[in-house]
């Protein structure tokens, strides 16, 4: 008898048994990796680390202070002569750009000045994918009307012309506040003392920027003009409009009418007083350093200027926090919690520390929920985000001051104009472009952040669980049984019909993406109603498309089709803007991983359970709720209004921000694609 061959198939590859595992237990791997995520991200607070200096070359606080009591003088006589100015003379926006301009002449500087338009704030398409030079402005605008900034620039004596660093006082020349007049005189000191100094190797630029028309548009402009113009070019609005500088052209003919430039920009500072008094017993600095979509700027500028304000002048720093999470119960308990795990870890091993106390846990999970929450918007938080667009590291520094006499104010310019002194000799040192530090963290505090390597961390763990869903269900719709625990899967091209679906939702909200284009220009009409019609139209033009009802044993199909949809969604915005893929995550993932058929016949708790959870995350994470829930639980239901969500629409527009694509064309079709799961009929 011939002796029959068995034939013994290879096992697979360690990798592959481990992924057929995880998608064969891929409701457990989801539920475990989702807690972990949520938990990861609220011990943050405690895993943040201790911000440093990396790049030894700034050296803060290395050298003494040579801003004298008599430059201090010098600026406060600036501050009271333009405070002194003739309200009539100042309503016309002329006077005060050509008295900044005559000190910057005395001091020694070149000054000329940057005439621009308002820009207009209309939604436009395109401007998504073009520069940041894409904004238009504003039409039919007379020249009392243009916006007027003064620059003055100093030639750096050791300096090769190449490299510049950017000093921003934003003012109203219409209307200016005894803050903003503060901010000048406290440059104007800076100013006086670098055009006397040896040590400077960058050119030194004083931008004295006309906020009439909002700070942002004053700075952005004049960046635009900078990085576009050719170098000697006239600006067309100052041959037109600048027959009113007349006066100290005919006495200084040094005064360009030209774009006058310095060399590529290493850093810039904008500096702004508070007209509010703090309710510390010092005065504090407020530091912003959020630009468009979520971009930051190296951590060793914020690291430097903290350092020289606490250590250099003794001020207290701080940076923006959610208020009302200062007082939140469940955190509070949260934080107790998470003390007294950290006391009994290092009762049992004293070289473990984990744990914080409580209050300090509080006040590091509303610092960095506000971190977040501005880096998801994708909204600067101060004309600081103009220079972000160019790659230019920026803070604003905002120094709020104790009640301040008339005494006092001399003081107070000595005070902050070292403290600016200080940050620009460091960056005076630097042979390179900050480079060292991070760029990608999360602030818990001025002095504590958490990197780009722990903070994702929560995000892989909520995103894993997508992408072994989907195989899990695709692999129940297209198995066939053959025996007990033995499963082979067979070539179907059913998911076609899904993929079909979800291209045609997809399409769909690219058309509700654009509508507010169309919207736009009707004239005169509110938030409110413009939010009612793009929504009718929204529906009507969903009612017209057609979607395929899946059948019996389809929709499982559709879900996992929807599941990678939302998966590739997700980390492609993650490239663009982490926190807002971050803060998507936690409300798209339990959505699309829980969602399931609707039955109308219940016939126990788990199942009653299970449909209310379905219909509860369902409405959470429609974007119009979820953004006046959070909206509510910030500031209060009491101010929340229907027209909210388009004012909120129209500011992430406004600003080219990525946050407005991923909402209408990631999140908004997976939402509808999960309704569309709901509501199928299961037998």
């Amino acid at each position: 008898m011939a002796e029959t061959e068995t034939v013994i198939k290879p096992k697979p590859r360690p990798i592959i048994r481990i992924g057929l595992f995880l998608i064969s237990h891929s409701h457990l791997v989801s539920l475990v990796c989702c807690a972990a995520g949520i938990a990861a991200l609220l011990l943050l607070p405690i895993l943040a680390k201790n911000t440093y200096i990396s790049e030894n070359a700034l050296m803060p606080g290395s050298a003494s202070p040579m801003l004298s009591h008599n430059d201090a003088s010098d600026g406060h006589r600036f501050l009271n002569r333009i405070l002194n100015l003739d309200s009539q003379t100042i309503s016309s926006g002329i006077e005060i750009p050509e008295l900044i301009a005559e000190h910057m002449l005395e001091l020694g500087g070149e000054v000329s000045y940057h005439m621009f338009q308002p820009e207009s704030d209309k939604f436009h398409p395109l401007h998504f994918f073009l520069g940041p030079g894409s904004r238009t402005t504003k039409e039919n605008y007379s020249c009392s009307s243009y916006g007027t900034s003064t620059v003055g620039i100093i030639r750096a004596p050791r300096g090769d012309g190449k490299e510049a660093i950017v000093i921003v006082t934003p003012y109203n020349s219409v209307n200016i506040t005894n803050g903003e007049a503060l901010s000048l005189g406290v440059a104007h000191s800076v100013f006086s003392l670098l055009c006397r100094v040896t040590w400077l190797a960058k050119d030194i630029i004083w931008l004295a920027a006309d906020s009439k028309h909002g700070e942002y548009a004053a700075v952005s402009s004049w960046l635009r003009d900078y990085n576009s113009l050719s170098f000697g070019d006239l600006n067309p609005l100052q041959e037109m409009c600048g027959a009113d500088r007349k006066t100290i052209q005919e006495k200084r003919d040094v005064l360009s009418n030209g774009f006058r430039r310095a060399g590529t920009m290493a850093a810039a500072l904008v500096v702004k007083v508070s007209d509010s008094s703090t309710q510390f017993g010092n005065d504090v600095l407020n530091i912003y350093a959020e630009a468009s979509n979520g971009q930051m700027p190296n951590l060793d500028l914020i690291n430097i200027v903290n350092y020289l304000a606490v250590h250099g002048q003794g001020l207290h720093v701080r940076v923006e926090k959610i208020w009302s999470l200062i007082d939140s119960p469940w955190l509070n308990s949260l934080g107790k919690l998470l003390e007294v795990i950290g006391k009994v870890a290092k009762s049992l091993n004293p070289q473990w520390k984990f744990g914080i106390p409580v209050a300090d846990y509080v006040d590091g999970c509303a610092t960095l929920a506000s971190s977040l929450y501005n880096q998801a918007l994708g909204v600067p938080t101060g004309p600081h985000g103009a220079f972000r667009d160019y790659q230019v590291d920026a803070i604003t520094m905002e120094i709020s001051p104790r009640f301040l006499s008339s005494s006092q104010r001399v003081q107070f310019v000595l005070r902050v104009g070292r403290l600016v002194e200080g940050v620009i000799r460091s960056i005076n040192n630097l042979l390179e472009k900050f480079h060292q530090s991070f760029f990608l963290y999360l602030l818990t505090s001025p002095s504590r952040f958490a990197s780009v390597g722990v903070y994702m961390i929560a995000f892989a763990l909520l995103v894993v669980p997508l992408p072994l869903v989907a195989a899990a269900l695709f692999s129940d719709a297209t198995k066939h049984k053959k025996g007990k625990n033995i499963i082979s899967f067979n070539p179907s091209w059913n998911w076609l019909n899904a993929a079909k679906t979800i291209l045609s939702v997809h399409l769909w909200s690219a058309i509700v993406t654009l509508l507010p284009y169309f919207l736009g220009k009707i004239p005169n009409s509110s938030p409110s109603v413009n939010l009612s019609i793009w929504i009718l139209l929204s529906l009507l033009s969903l009612s017209l498309l057609t979607i395929n009802q899946p059948q019996i044993n389809e929709w499982a199909l559709l879900k996992s089709v929807t599941v990678a949809s939302a998966f590739i969604g997700l980390c492609l915005m993650s490239v663009i803007n982490f926190a807002t893929a971050e803060i998507g995550a936690l409300v798209l993932v339990p959505m699309c991983l829980t969602v399931l058929p609707w039955r109308l016949k219940v016939n126990s708790v788990r199942g009653f359970v299970r449909g209310a959870c379905n219909v509860m995350l369902v409405f959470v994470g429609f974007p119009p709720i979820a953004f006046l829930l959070l909206k509510g639980a910030l500031s209060g239901f009491e101010s929340v209004g229907f027209g909210d969500i388009w004012v909120w629409a129209e500011s992430l527009w406004a600003w080219n921000s990525a946050t407005y694509i991923y909402v209408c064309m990631v999140h908004l079709p997976c939402w509808v694609l999960c309704v569309h799961i709901l509501l199928h009929r299961c037998c």
